[in-house]
């Protein structure tokens, strides 16, 4: 006789429940950890026996005990909402009155265009190309990262960034200037590609179901990353062997070497060159509707933080020193 076959995990019904909504591998990592934490809090107790104020101890917690920041408990805070509402089948009706952390009103670091062309003197290689990238198009280094060959649209001199922060596409501009050393790069992404096919691999991740739709096109070559990995791995969802796109870690450490050989003394990091992509614009003379649909901002007000950059400091007052 049969038997029957075990029920799930609640991590694993987590997970499920994550992968049915198509939500990122990064995203599902995420949730998990913080629903362990959660579970761990409370000494190992099952989700369906608490509700609001224990999620709401666990809150306290991270902001009062840990000192986390306002965007960590968001994190956290989703992460449960969705274990309640779509895997326990629990919706929280009551108002979750946690203390909640400080958000951080520090403006963002901006470099001046000299100091962008100093920090790119330092660099090389696959490393300056992102960089100018995020730079010339205001891209998120995950969006820089993912991009795809079919994304990258030279004739109409554009880049559709899909499946954004927010899981919308925008459309952002493609220097010019990066045309022919884009082009070049391709061509060598061209023949590790084609290698791959000829020793038997050469397929990538697709997003959502589109691997089982398209059972082919994870290796054609316009699913193909922009920038791809150096070595072949396994898909830790699928556990087929591909060839995944850079990791982000290795950009990270080249702009921190570069801005240390540059001189530069201001913390940057690679989302300060989407920032100055911003600032740099709003410089030029360009209007604030424009550049929030360039950065993919669902609020203007998110935007708006740029003009606060601009009118600070020796940018928007003139010193009585100086008069």
């Amino acid at each position: 006789m049969q038997s029957e076959p075990r029920p799930k995990k609640l991590l694993e019904q987590v997970r499920d429940a994550i992968r049915m909504k198509h939500y990122s591998y990064r995203t599902e990592q995420t949730y998990l950890q913080w629903i362990r934490r959660y579970i761990l809090f409370h000494n190992k107790r099952h989700p369906n026996e608490m509700g609001v104020p224990e999620i709401e101890a666990f809150l306290t917690h991270l902001a009062v005990s840990e000192h986390v920041a306002a965007s960590t408990q968001n994190q956290a805070f989703s992460a449960l909402i969705f274990l309640y509402r779509h895997v326990l089948q629990m919706p929280l009706d009551e108002r979750i009155d946690a203390i909640r952390a400080k958000r951080s009103r520090k403006l963002p670091t901006v470099l001046t265009p000299d100091e962008v062309r100093s920090v790119l003197q330092q660099m090389s290689g696959v490393h300056r190309l992102i960089v100018q990238l995020l730079y010339g198009s205001g891209l998120r280094l995950r969006e820089a990262m993912q991009l795809r060959i079919k994304d990258l649209d030279f004739p109409q001199h554009q880049i559709v960034v899909r499946d954004t922060k927010g899981q919308e596409s925008r459309i952002t501009m493609l220097p010019t200037k990066l045309n022919h050393p884009l082009q070049e790069h391709l061509q060598d992404v061209k023949r590790l590609h084609q290698r791959d096919l000829d020793q038997g691999y050469g397929a990538v991740t697709l997003p959502f179901a589109l691997a089982r739709k398209y059972p082919n096109a994870n290796r054609q070559w316009v699913w193909q990353f922009v920038f791809p990995a150096s070595k072949r791995c396994k898909d830790p969802r699928s556990e087929a062997i591909v060839r995944f796109h850079l990791h982000e870690s290795g950009l990270q450490k080249a702009v921190k070497l570069a801005v240390r050989q540059a001189g530069i003394q201001k913390r940057v990091g690679c989302h300060t060159f989407r920032h100055s992509f911003a600032t740099h614009l709003l410089e030029n003379g360009y209007d604030i509707r424009t550049i929030q649909e360039l950065l993919g901002h669902k609020d203007v007000k998110t935007t708006m933080i740029y003009t606060h950059v601009l009118n600070r400091g020796g940018r928007g007052v003139r010193s009585p020193l100086d008069s």
